[in-house]
């Protein structure tokens, strides 16, 4: 019997020992860092004021849209789940929405620094945003006015390529206005005015002028991560490459 040589033998324990943790650290990289750094803007409530801006007509995708402004808005969040939506697929593509880039839903205030929020389980669905936790003080300590769902629309293909890069524990600052929008294909949604309302129409339409992304999270998990996804390509290619030469 062929014995290995230590070179496959060292190749096969980083191989195998990389892919345990790129599973187990891809499987965290969305836990929130304690201590984590917070842009004290975040503090801040939303901002918004009255405009008296007249609607106005653009165009996506071949689809003409109706915008009408309503107040002008300022959010600072940490985002802690999104839904990037295609108007080529799915609900959006039946109401022929191609200005809705995505929903992203955030939180700012007491709830970024009062509960633990690796207690709560946060998704979107195609544009709700859904939280559940089972521990009794992270929810006594949540406040659901500190929360939105927001619906981005967006023409500017930088406004846009921003709003696509955004993930779990980015902090955000979005400008821009809240309003309500329909198209020529007789779709039309509102928007909501107030942080304090719930359910069915709650979410926030955000008109987006401008939008920047803060800061990113980072962790433990994403760096093991990233070292772990190198390592796996790393020792598979060694591999590759040895067994084509007969090393292996």
């Amino acid at each position: 019997m062929q014995r290995s040589s230590p070179l496959k033998t060292l190749n096969a324990i980083v191989f195998y020992l990389c892919s345990t943790l790129l599973l187990i650290s891809c499987w965290h990289r969305n836990d929130f860092p304690v201590n984590m750094p917070v842009a004290s803007d975040l503090a801040e409530m939303p901002a918004q004021k009255a405009v008296k801006e007249p609607p106005f007509q653009i165009s996506q995708r071949g689809v003409r849209y109706k915008v009408s402004p309503q107040f002008s808005y300022d959010l600072k969040g940490l985002v802690v789940s999104y839904e990037h939506h295609d108007g080529n697929y799915s609900v959006h593509r039946l109401w022929n929405d191609h200005l809705n880039v995505a929903d992203i839903c955030v939180l700012w205030g007491d709830n970024v620094r009062g509960p633990d929020l690796n207690k709560f389980r946060f998704w979107n669905g195609e544009f709700t945003c859904n939280f559940t936790t089972g521990d009794q003080q992270a929810w006594e300590q949540f406040r659901p006015n500190r929360m939105s769902n927001n619906h981005l629309l967006a023409v500017d293909s930088l406004v846009r390529d921003t709003i696509k890069k955004v993930r779990i524990g980015d902090q955000v600052h979005i400008r821009g206005w809240l309003a309500n929008y329909s198209n020529d294909r007789g779709f039309s949604r509102g928007t909501s005015i107030t942080r304090e309302d719930e359910g069915n129409g709650a979410c926030e339409t955000i008109y987006v002028q401008d939008m920047k992304i803060l800061r990113s999270m980072g962790s433990g998990w994403r760096t093991l991560m990233n070292f772990s996804l190198f390592g796996f390509i790393a020792s598979a290619l060694i591999w590759v490459i040895a067994v084509l030469r007969g090393v292996f």
